[in-house]
């Protein structure tokens, strides 16, 4: 896997920020320094869906008359802080970071600030600094949606809570919205949750070790598996297969990953949650390229990361099953009839 992702004229960094200026005016390391110059910090390049946010971000920048600069530390932190020292040293007008740890992050917005540069955290929250928006889906409708669809097909019953990695907010938000639904069913006795634990990095091995180890001490009876993302889901849904479950239990997923869709029509996964990356990744380039220009920005709402009340906008998810796979991800062009239908 290639670390760094680069999408703009790549020219030397300077070692020391405060080198990077001319007569006190900051220079920006792009072939036209009027143009707005946006720093875009990607966890990772690992999973597919990153692939589509990165490619959408990128055209949208420069289609609005900006330059962008795309880095991905593929899961590690030290490298994501480096890289964005890198991009502040070169002159980005503004940083969007999807991070990888959201606590450790917030040295990225201290870093960021200090050289005048503001923060966009993009589809995942940085907790405990000054970020200056907040963009995203609304996170814990996709953990209602996730229980919900699992609930019209198990009612009741020995249900798991398979989680992505506590370090991600999202994953703790998706969590909430799935026990905003699962709790009065709990209350009332009718819902078991024989297990509820994050995972480690999103790892599906992780995931499917765990489930294995949950089957086994529970001599395989598991009703229902919320599994957070579609990575998980599937690690989920192999240990499940071993056991002679697949298709009886029914699993969740969530980001709309092909091989989820196929697993869908296969009957081995119930549903996935699907959230439009077009329209994050346009509506996050829009926001970087006016703010970077300083226009004024009216946000939904605020969302409060341990320090503040972020300015933010939350953009709708949808579910997707069997029965509307054509009008979702086909319909928007996510994939093609072929792909879904190979």
């Amino acid at each position: 896997m290639v670390l760094l992702i680069v999408s703009a004229l790549i020219i030397p960094a300077c070692s020391n920020t405060a080198d990077n200026t001319s007569n006190g005016r900051k220079v920006k390391l792009i072939k036209n320094e009027d143009q707005v110059y946006v720093g875009f910090l990607i966890d990772t390049l690992k999973d597919a869906r990153w692939y589509r946010d990165k490619k959408l971000f990128e055209k949208q920048v420069k289609d609005l008359g900006g330059e962008v600069k795309t880095l991905a530390a593929n899961g590690l932190d030290d490298v994501q802080i480096d890289q964005a020292k890198l991009l502040i040293e070169e002159g980005v007008d503004i940083l969007v970071v999807v991070p990888h740890n959201a606590e450790i992050a917030a040295k990225i917005v201290t870093m960021a600030h200090k050289s005048g540069v503001k923060v966009i955290s993009y589809d995942r929250l940085i907790a405990n600094a000054n970020v200056d928006y907040y963009i995203s889906f609304d996170n814990e409708k996709v953990g209602e949606l996730q229980a919900k669809e699992i609930l019209k097909h198990q009612p009741e019953g020995n249900f798991a809570y398979v989680g992505g990695a506590e370090s991600d907010h999202n994953a703790i938000l998706f969590r909430q919205g799935a026990m905003n639904v699962l709790k009065p069913l709990i209350d009332k006795g009718k819902v078991k949750l024989v297990y509820d634990q994050y995972t480690n990095e999103w790892d599906p091995e992780t995931a499917k070790k765990n489930m294995q180890a949950l089957l086994k001490k529970r001599g395989n009876k598991i009703d229902a598996v919320i599994a957070a993302n579609d990575g998980t889901a599937g690690g989920v849904i192999e240990a499940l297969d071993t056991a002679g479950l697949a298709r009886k239990v029914p699993v969740s997923g969530q980001d709309a990953e092909l091989p989820a869709i196929h697993r869908i029509l296969k009957g081995t996964q119930t549903m996935t949650v699907y959230k439009p990356i077009s329209k994050i990744a346009t509506e996050a380039a829009k926001l970087a390229v006016h703010v970077a220009e300083g226009k004024k920005v009216t946000t939904d709402t605020t969302i409060n990361n341990g320090k503040i009340n972020v300015p933010t906008i939350l953009l709708e998810p949808i579910a997707v099953t069997k029965r509307n796979i054509k009008d979702t991800v086909i319909q928007d062009k996510f994939y093609t009839k072929q792909e879904v239908y190979q």
